[in-house]
């Protein structure tokens, strides 16, 4: 695994940054999650920085470091032409800094996307849909050129499936699906009261932990009848990773 360190740590309001190869280091420290996010949001904002052309789509996804990106990358909205979003929430926010959305039907390509996870592994492979918006996230990632994901450090784990893996189902198949998860091994919950984007149902399966092939459990799961997808990120993993932690925002690249 390849991987680049960026610690982030103030000294008299100043910013200390030293470069050696690919090893970029900001000193600096952090004190709660929410430092940690706008950290890891501000890394990716800059990361894609350097990707984008003046006639660029920018991917946006889901969740509250996904908010951190959207609101920091507003003040560099002239350097993009528009942005499609994994979600109606994302897409509003994206409006309301004054940012163009597209309907992913409308464009061509997707530059680079940019969201966060509920798991991440040394292979970049994923859990996502804790904000139920896994369906239209695996789409835009399926456009993208390049999948950026963005965590903090309490994301970082070395077999998925503590998270409780989200499936998104198509409403009459609820039972019938979750009567399926329960033959691989896993406990199937519905996540009451809570529709898709899609208009679609969510069922949080318990005790996959740990997955061994991600891989192939994904593939498993989407065989199910009634299963639209499931959250498992791994036929198409992150390109990068930016994780922040207490000592830094660390750079990661898929171990082989």
């Amino acid at each position: 695994m390849r991987c680049e360190m960026m610690i982030l740590f103030s000294l008299n309001n100043h910013r200390i940054i030293l470069e050696k190869q690919v090893i970029t280091i900001t000193l600096g420290y952090f004190v709660d999650q929410n430092e940690l996010k706008q950290a890891v949001a501000q890394a990716a904002v800059d990361y894609v920085l350097e990707k984008i052309e003046p006639d660029s789509i920018l991917g946006i996804g889901t969740g509250s470091t996904a908010n951190c990106f959207i609101d920091l990358i507003a003040s560099h909205k002239h350097k993009f032409l528009a942005t499609v979003a994994s979600s109606e929430g994302s897409a509003e926010r994206l409006k309301g800094h004054g940012i163009t959305v597209y309907e992913l039907n409308a464009v061509s390509e997707v530059t680079v996307y940019v969201d966060g996870a509920d798991e991440a592994n040394p292979k970049l492979e994923l859990v996502k849909g804790g904000g139920a918006a896994l369906t239209r996230e695996k789409i835009v990632t399926a456009v993208a050129n390049e999948f950026v994901c963005i965590a903090d450090e309490s994301k970082w784990v070395e077999h998925l499936g503590k998270f409780p893996l989200p499936i998104e189902v198509i409403p009459m198949a609820r039972s019938y699906v979750s009567r399926e998860l329960v033959k691989l091994g896993g406990d199937p919950v519905w996540r009451e009261n809570v529709v898709t984007d899609n208009g679609n149902l969510i069922i949080d399966v318990h005790n996959f932990h740990p997955i061994g092939s991600a891989c192939a459990l994904e593939e498993k799961i989407n065989q199910i009848t009634g299963v639209v997808t499931n959250g498992l990120f791994a036929l198409k993993p992150a390109d990068v990773m930016f994780l922040a932690t207490q000592n830094g925002v660390v750079k990661y690249y898929p171990a082989p």
